[in-house]
């Protein structure tokens, strides 16, 4: 339960409550573990949950027309989804699939609303988030249709450094760099362009990769080519 309390505290959502409405929600709330792969949600389901992240990273992800996977975003520590389909009543809007194994916090629909009627600032901090994530959903769209393959890898890799990097001697690190595939359903190009721009941006100094982490060893030059 403390644990529980913890965690709830720095999620963005839930972070102005105080600590006995903290205790109920961690009651409401059911832990569940995903193997890396493994689906969480599917696009077009009937929502019935929100899902807080424990620990772990997954991918949002939709099929475009050609049945390609386009990934939308990928959410960490202390990151919600789910809530769309449980605010409108439509079903789901994209596939969440975990990418490591990841454990989240489970809190069921009925539950969910009664803590918005009963806390109104969480419903606050709700539109605050969900305003934040159409802000990046329209940065990844104008990125996607006006710049070439390196400017959208470029990018991607900067919103990778704004959502799950930290920073470490004037670099910023991202452990668990998604495969390069990936990276390129969230850039709209191949793999193999992926692979020969990444080569390009560590050899010019930009970047450098160890295993599945990213360095970005000059963030503000890359966020002013980039952005």
């Amino acid at each position: 339960m403390v644990e529980d309390i913890n965690f709830l505290r720095n999620v963005s959502i839930f972070e102005e409550l105080p600590e006995r409405d903290l205790e109920k929600i961690a009651k409401l709330g059911t832990r569940k573990v995903f193997s890396k792969g493994n689906v969480i949600l599917m696009e077009d389901e009937i929502g019935s949950a929100l899902f807080i992240i424990i620990n772990g990273k997954v991918k949002v992800s939709r099929l475009d027309e050609t049945g390609r996977e386009v990934i939308l975003s990928i959410l960490g520590p202390g990151e919600v989804f789910g809530e769309m389909s449980l605010l409108d009543g439509l079903k789901r809007s994209a596939t969440v699939s975990a990418l490591t194994d990841t454990e989240v916090l489970i809190i069921y629909r009925d539950d969910f609303l009664n803590l918005l009627n009963k806390h109104p600032q969480i419903a606050i901090s709700l539109l605050r988030e969900l305003t934040q994530r159409l802000r990046k959903a329209d940065m990844q769209i104008k990125s996607l249709s006006l710049k070439d393959a390196e400017g959208r890898i470029g990018c991607v890799l900067i919103m990778l450094a704004d959502d799950l990097g930290k920073m470490y001697k004037g670099h910023v690190i991202v452990e668990g760099l998604p495969t390069q595939q990936d990276l390129a359903n969230m850039a709209g190009t191949s793999r193999e362009t992926v692979s020969r721009i990444l080569s390009k941006f560590e050899k010019n100094g930009l970047i450098k990769i160890e295993g599945k982490k990213l360095i970005i060893l000059e963030y503000e030059k890359m966020k002013q080519m980039f952005k």
